[in-house]
């Protein structure tokens, strides 16, 4: 099977007037939010975008020739390949990005960023960062959970508003990935109706989704068509609260949570490989995870995601690179500062990450049950061939 990086081999030559824009067009968007185009890119109204191809030339003049790029614990080092095979496309090379936005509070535990691209069918793409490897970008995502509006959602809001003003007669499509997808919707639900009308399409690619109220909304059916929810067969990520119900279930080559990756979406053509369902270890793992949120009082939450935090932040760790760096000389500080929260708090704690742990077993086994099953398959099909010959 094929992956991103096997589409822009085979289908890059191809522009968007001999192809439109596809499903994976968009997941290949949203990973380039992962990269770093601070001073290269323009910020929103700051002037001429600046052709990809460009863009992925000044960004790779900042690191030695050969250099390995790492992109943190959780972001996918095929990141800088992915932008690397992008600028050699015709399909994006000559892409325009605009409106690079890159804000970071770690004391507030706030993180947003996010990008706009010119794709040359007279569209744009606006593309949300999803979390990446900072401890304030995974606080915000817990946040979710325990609050009905969190900062980075009001950043993207504030965001799709001020791109439309620069460019004010232009079709718009939003999308990202994990938070970004969630960013997403959001603010395609919450602008303008004017700008809402501009909108093609919204896509969040295993994106968290969003407390029931917010589904409810008649801001939220004017453009129900209009979302597209992508998830792989054994989704974690993208099945967290309440989300679209009418989704699509992508096949993946990885087992567990780290179907969460995008590069392990199998892809066919200008298409993703599609399954009816997924998965019913992911759909157990959701009710479990989802009754759990929903039996726990907001300020215990809040609660929560604060101890969680509290641990992690004792390591002095700002980013998860740094605490997987230094977790043996951290320990002891954690440990402490776990001990210092109230019995409940970390008992729950302790309750999540035991959910987390046992979920994620759960569903490689059932992954490798299934791939038993399919080399058990293929196996038996090829007899049956030998002996037909």
């Amino acid at each position: 099977m094929a992956n991103l990086l096997d589409y822009l081999d085979w289908r890059g030559d191809l522009t968007l007037e001999q192809d439109p824009f596809n499903e994976v067009d968009n997941l290949i968007l949203a990973e380039l939010a992962f990269v770093d185009f601070q001073d290269i890119v323009p910020p929103p109204g700051g002037g001429k975008g600046v052709e990809l191809r460009r863009a992925a030339e000044s960004f790779f003049a900042r690191f030695p020739e050969g250099e390995k790029i790492h992109m943190g614990v959780f972001v996918p080092d095929a990141v800088p390949d992915l932008l690397e095979r992008m600028a050699a496309s015709r399909r994006f090379g000559g892409m325009l990005l605009h409106g690079f936005a890159d804000r970071l509070d770690v004391g507030r535990g706030e993180q947003f960023a996010a990008m706009t691209v010119e794709t040359g069918d007279g569209a744009l793409y606006l593309s949300f960062r999803g979390t990446d490897d900072t401890l304030a970008g995974w606080r915000e995502d817990f946040a979710m959970a325990c609050m009905p509006e969190i900062p980075a959602q009001k950043k993207a809001l504030s965001y799709v508003e001020e791109i439309a003003r620069q460019f004010p007669r232009r079709k718009l499509r939003l999308g990202g990935h994990s938070k970004g997808g969630n960013l997403a919707v959001y603010a395609g639900v919450f602008c303008p109706a004017a700008i809402q009308r501009r909108i093609l399409d919204v896509w969040s690619n295993d994106g968290p989704g969003f407390h029931t109220d917010l589904l409810d909304l008649p801001q939220h059916r004017r453009i129900a068509d209009r979302i597209h929810s992508i998830v792989p067969k054994s989704s974690v990520v993208g099945m967290l609260l309440e989300h679209e119900e009418d989704y699509t279930v992508v096949d993946s080559d990885q087992l567990g949570l780290l179907q969460h990756d995008g590069f392990s979406w199998q892809v066919l053509g200008p298409r993703f490989v599609t399954l009816r369902q997924v998965t019913r270890q992911a759909h157990l793992c959701d009710q479990e995870l989802r009754q759990w949120v929903r039996e726990m009082p907001v300020e215990r939450r809040e609660r929560f995601v604060d101890g969680l935090f509290a641990v992690l932040g004792a390591s002095g760790a700002v980013t998860l690179t740094d605490l997987r760096r230094d977790f043996l000389k951290s320990t002891g500080s954690m440990a402490r500062a776990l001990a210092e929260l109230d019995k409940e708090t970390r008992d729950d704690l302790l309750q999540f990450l035991g959910m987390l742990f046992k979920s994620n077993l759960r569903l490689m086994l059932e992954g490798m049950q299934e791939e038993a099953a399919e080399r058990a398959s293929r196996r038996q099909n090829r007899k049956e061939r030998e002996e037909e010959v």
